[in-house]
């Protein structure tokens, strides 16, 4: 295959420079590439504790969230790239013995997450910064009082155990839905920023808080890190996790500052690590992208044809391929949404829509909801992007796709309520 007059082989890989140009094919091959979502769904193996545990620490991280109209999204993130696995299997590596199955630890990345505890360390001068600048909820630690409930949580999760925020009394009247926490969750919670508490486990999805020393097991490296080797070490496994991405997406995966990303940033181009290359992206315009080296010899498979993107599959909103800023707008003319929070006439997709991804595409969206006491699956609304036709192909993946997720959700019974083509809706009630 040529590129701006340049054949990409092997052989000149290492001339690859800002001046060539890759197709944008490519680039959103290597992207789903680095995301493990390019093979065909049904193509995995057995899903063991071993292989959930590698596609986390592959990842970086998964973000944690509470929605279950449909599994909840750690859940769904899992399963758009490996099909349909146990999830206590996740639970187990996350929350299980100290001592022996325990792989993963809850902290804060992108959002709160569950992390590779190899990575530990590398959160320590997070946690150092909220000890220090008791920035959560505004200026709270700053009251004496407040203070001093700390330091009485602590004392009882010292002398008791693992608990709760349900295991400490609360009188007062509660004031709204979402963000009206009794004292103590204010306590706990801010005690596990900093790190003096950390999740030992959930209780119908309630976080139980105790002790670092009763959490983390012994082999964990807790060596502090300085702040600069912490941002470099995140920054890095942020743009290696990410694939390709605008330098000032860098750094998503952690939130990073864009002043930061761009200092460790500049230190990652003069080691030759990031490299810069360039692509026109969806709307038309020539832009500079940034790749880790080690996936260039991917980008040339995939602009040469070698690598494809096959999988057809359903992606959580809180995906981390969606984590870089507008990435889904440049790489495929699509904005993925979450539209739970708003008031239902102001809806367009519905109340957890689900990007569908199809081969290199996203091509539409699924509405979905299980109904989790009569075993149905309930697609209120499955909606193809404007220009997308409803061809075998497509039918055939997206037929698979809601095979393995009603085997993944225990479903029996499969309901299309709508869709868009109004076609669709028969062409994969007939094929299913």
């Amino acid at each position: 295959m040529w590129i701006d007059g340049s054949q990409l082989t092997i052989d000149n890989l290492h001339t690859m420079t800002s001046t060539t140009i890759y197709p944008l094919e490519a680039v959103r091959t290597l992207a789903l590439y680095t995301q493990r979502l390019t093979a065909p769904l049904g193509a995995e193996p057995a899903v063991t504790p071993e292989i959930l545990y590698a596609i986390v620490d592959h990842l970086g991280c998964v973000q944690i969230d509470t929605l279950q109209i449909v599994q909840r999204s750690q859940y769904l993130v899992l399963w758009s790239r490996l099909g349909v696995y146990n999830t206590a299997d996740l639970d187990h590596i996350a929350y299980g013995d100290t001592g022996v199955s325990r792989r993963l630890f809850e902290y804060w990345m992108h959002s709160a997450c569950l992390i590779p505890l190899t990575d530990f360390r590398y959160r320590l001068p997070a946690m150092n910064r909220y000890r220090q600048q008791g920035k959560w909820f505004h200026g709270w630690k700053d009251n004496p009082d407040n203070q001093a409930l700390m330091k009485a949580v602590l004392e009882r999760v010292q002398r008791e155990g693992a608990l709760r925020a349900a295991d400490f009394e609360h009188s007062g009247k509660r004031q709204s839905k979402w963000w009206d926490w009794q004292p103590a969750k204010h306590a706990l919670e801010q005690l596990y920023n900093e790190g003096a508490l950390m999740i030992a486990g959930r209780m119908n999805f309630q976080r139980v808080y105790d002790l670092p020393e009763r959490v983390l097991p012994d082999w964990v490296d807790k060596h502090l890190p300085s702040d600069v080797e912490a941002e470099q070490f995140l920054v890095q496994r942020s743009l290696r996790t990410l694939g390709i991405c605008n330098p000032a997406q860098a750094g998503a995966m952690v939130y990073a500052k864009v002043s930061t990303a761009r200092s460790v940033m500049r230190q990652l181009f003069e080691t030759g690590v990031a490299v810069e290359v360039q692509t026109r992206l969806s709307d038309g315009e020539l832009y500079p992208l940034v790749i880790h080296r080690d996936w260039l010899p991917q980008l040339e498979q995939a602009a040469c044809g070698e690598l494809r993107a096959e999988r057809t599959t359903f992606l959580s909103p809180f995906d981390n391929l969606f984590w870089p800023a507008h990435r889904d707008e440049k790489f495929w003319s699509f904005r993925k949404s979450l539209e739970a929070y708003k008031p239902k006439d102001q809806r367009q997709f519905g109340y957890f829509e689900l990007p569908i991804l199809h081969r290199d595409r996203l091509v539409g969206r699924i509405d979905p909801k299980m109904d989790r006491q009569t075993g149905t699956l309930l697609l209120k609304a499955i909606n193809l992007e404007r220009g997308i036709k409803p061809d075998e192909e497509l039918v055939s993946g997206l037929v698979t796709a809601l095979h393995s997720f009603m085997q993944f959700h225990n479903a029996r019974d499969l309901i299309i309520s709508r869709s868009a083509p109004v076609g669709l809706r028969r062409k994969l009630l007939t094929a299913f």
